[in-house]
């Protein structure tokens, strides 16, 4: 299977390290950094996770520079403080339907960083020759009715329904709502995760979700095994520090 990422990107930075003591010139903890760990984020980590699947993965993506810092401690896994730099790209897709020919499937992964414009969007839903799948924090409306299936988190599903009074027949029976530990929820059924775990990090997981739901219902055409497949990846991966793929 041939799948196409599209969407913005960044780089995951962890820096793991100890915190023992309160710095006396403010009340904030001292950081003594111990290890740094970096990886794909954003789209990239969607592409290593299509690629951890076993399938072949091309990217259309931004220029990387975007940072995502985090300062972890090691003894008891709490998140100190998240660095965020060059938050925004200055470069926009170009549109080229030819380049999204030859593929089973198309994961659009719109972070809201610039990379992507509801036009853009709406462009590549018109132009793929295959299915496609959009995750994004924009506003839905028309510009995403021409997507096989879109996958939004509750907070803004709530924020769709708050600004526009509801989500629109169009889209209703494409919508995939993810819940964190309750699960997902389609088509006003609530999809419950299979097994309980202990969570260390929820970074990345939404993309593991995503890629495991694209190409499990390429291969499968049925949502239901490909929405349990995805909600057991994601699982796999909340379990662990940091960013990775199942």
């Amino acid at each position: 299977m041939k799948i196409l990422v599209i969407g913005d990107s960044c780089t995951d930075v962890w820096v793991y390290g100890c915190c023992e003591r309160v710095c006396p010139e403010a009340p904030v903890p001292v950081f003594l950094p111990e290890k740094t760990v970096a990886n794909d984020g954003m789209a990239g980590n969607v592409s290593n996770n299509v690629r951890a699947f076993g399938h072949e993965c091309d990217e259309i993506v931004s220029d990387g520079k975007i940072t995502k810092t985090r300062y972890i401690d090691s003894k008891t896994s709490q998140m100190i403080m998240r660095l965020d730099e060059n938050d925004f790209t200055e470069q926009p897709y170009g549109c080229d339907a030819e380049k999204l020919k030859g593929y089973d499937a198309i994961i659009i992964s719109d972070y809201g960083k610039g990379f992507l414009s509801e036009e853009n969007m709406a462009f590549i839903s018109k132009s793929a020759e295959c299915l496609t799948f959009l995750q994004t924090n924009k506003i839905l409306s028309e510009w995403c009715f021409g997507m096989d299936f879109i996958k939004i988190n509750e907070l803004e599903h709530r924020k769709t329904v708050r600004l526009l009074g509801g989500i629109d027949e169009d889209i209703h029976d494409k919508l995939i709502v993810t819940l964190g530990e309750r699960g997902c929820r389609y088509k006003g059924r609530i999809l419950p995760v299979r097994n309980k775990v202990k969570v260390k990090s929820l970074a990345g997981a939404g993309d593991t979700f995503l890629a495991a739901l694209a190409v499990s219902y390429a291969g499968t055409r049925h949502i239901g095994a490909a929405l349990d497949y995805a909600q057991e990846c994601a699982s796999r991966v909340v379990q662990e520090p940091g960013v990775v793929t199942p």
